[in-house]
């Protein structure tokens, strides 16, 4: 701690230029993620698939998936350039000690007696300011999901459906949000400089807990879990299941198609007591076999100790997190430089933190995504090895066609963005020849599959 909070005090300089720095690391990391777009954009300008494909999809699709993919790559251009400039505004024009002072300004005159005090003045302003920017990013959103999505025929949701499920985000985010803070502010004040500690052990028992509860009080409020029909895939599952000695507990059929055409599965729970959800749409769309094949890959993650690596991997990032906070919580520099003169709120100071580390979470990202693509390609080898390989050939090819996912892509953007190999590579990997004949190029309604929560496919 002795080396952290030498830290601190180096960093805590008079007069150093913190606003300027952090809006320059925003300006260049723009840059350089419109650079790689720019990249990925000529590849999406490409007329023929990628030879592996060549004899799976038709060109009509592929004409299709392009035309999809410059679109979303459009619309990436501006809802970037739109958000670069709420950064850019909210920084330059004080936007935060104002909405501060302003929220303090109504506790003072509107609260009750005894609602006072640094706790339930963050808790007023961090609901402010995620109100503000849900309303000014309610264009982006209606957009992408009624414009974008609806245009391509992937969209099922409708106007009453999304605003209901913006506002029960709304009202989650305040049941479970104010307690939340409130622990985490409270940690913080009363536990001095080994802070960072105690939040680590608090955010280990708050992922147990959402572990938990998010499947039995959360999922319910936006889709619908059913039991899976008894019948050859239920049996398939079980079967692969007890192959592994991989805990299911249950199978779920989740009603997907109640908000869109994306589709996949996934499994969660803890570690003696694990659950498997499938998408309708995959059960729909998909052979029996090819399911089980999906799943397969799934499991193989857990096999694999993927799941645990990534969350002993999350929870030291974690840490770091939170230890280098320690370093600039008491920044007056930093505080000063963005407008805070006389108080140094502790909400402000990690969102002026996290502002400051974007850099190193650019290489975090890029890293953890090399290992997510490593990742995957042992899931595939793994359902390789079940005797799966056919299956999960067929199934990748086909999610690629009802999504129109990316055919290929440029090398640097997919090392940036991309926690999943492209399919020609895991064709490639898989050993997959392609067919002369041509797959289908859409189901029978025309819609998309996509990823779920959790490990995606």
């Amino acid at each position: 701690m002795d080396i952290l909070q030498r830290l601190g005090q180096y960093l805590d300089r008079p007069g150093f230029p913190w606003k300027r720095l952090i809006i320059g690391f925003q300006i260049t990391q723009y840059l350089f993620e419109g650079f790689l777009s720019s990249r990925q954009y000529k590849v999406l300008q490409q007329t023929k698939p990628p030879r592996t494909l060549e004899g799976e999809i038709k060109q009509e699709t592929f004409d299709k998936s392009q035309a999809y993919g410059r679109a979303k790559a459009q619309f990436g251009f501006v809802s970037g350039l739109y958000s670069q400039v709420q950064n850019f505004g909210t920084i330059y024009y004080d936007v935060l000690p104002k909405l501060w002072d302003l929220t303090g300004i109504w506790l003072y005159r509107y609260s009750p007696k005894g609602f006072t005090g640094e706790i339930v003045h963050t808790i007023i302003f961090f609901f402010t300011y995620n109100l503000i920017t849900t309303l000014i990013n309610l264009p982006i959103s209606y957009y992408s999901t009624f414009v974008l999505e609806e245009k391509f025929g992937f969209n099922k949701s409708t106007v009453k459906l999304w605003v209901t499920d913006l506002l029960k985000g709304q009202a989650l985010g305040v049941a479970l949000g104010v307690p939340l803070l409130s622990a985490f502010l409270a940690i913080i004040q009363k536990t001095g400089n080994s802070f960072f500690f105690y939040l680590f052990l608090f955010g280990i028992g708050v992922q147990m807990f959402a572990i938990t509860i998010y499947p039995i009080a959360i999922l319910p409020l936006f889709n619908k879990l059913s039991p899976l029909e008894e019948g050859a895939l239920k049996t398939g599952v079980e079967g692969l299941a007890k192959r592994l000695e991989f805990p299911l507990n249950s199978l779920f059929v989740i009603d997907g198609s109640k908000r869109s055409a994306h589709s996949n599965a996934y499994f969660y729970g803890l570690p003696w007591k694990k659950h498997i959800v499938i998408y309708d749409t995959l059960i729909e769309k998909s052979e029996t076999e090819e399911v089980v094949a999906v799943l397969s890959h799934e499991l193989g993650h857990w096999s694999l100790s993927h799941t645990t690596k990534l969350f002993g991997i999350a929870q030291f990032h974690m840490f770091y997190i939170f230890a280098l906070f320690s370093v600039f919580i008491n920044n007056g520099s930093l505080y000063q430089s963005f407008g805070f003169h006389t108080e140094f709120p502790i909400i402000i100071g990690f969102i002026l933190f996290s502002e400051a580390l974007a850099p190193m979470d650019t290489v975090v990202k890029l890293l953890m995504n090399i290992l997510s693509r490593k990742f995957e390609f042992e899931a595939d080898e793994f359902a390789v090895k079940l005797g799966y390989s056919t299956e999960l050939a067929k199934s990748l090819i086909k999610l690629q066609i009802q999504n129109l996912s990316t055919m290929d892509a440029d090398w640097m953007y997919a090392s940036y963005h991309f926690s999943h190999p492209i399919l020609p590579e895991r064709l490639g990997a898989l050993g997959w020849s392609s067919r002369e004949k041509k797959a289908n190029p859409t189901t029978a309604n025309g819609t998309k599959s996509s990823v779920a929560t959790g490990r995606e496919l």
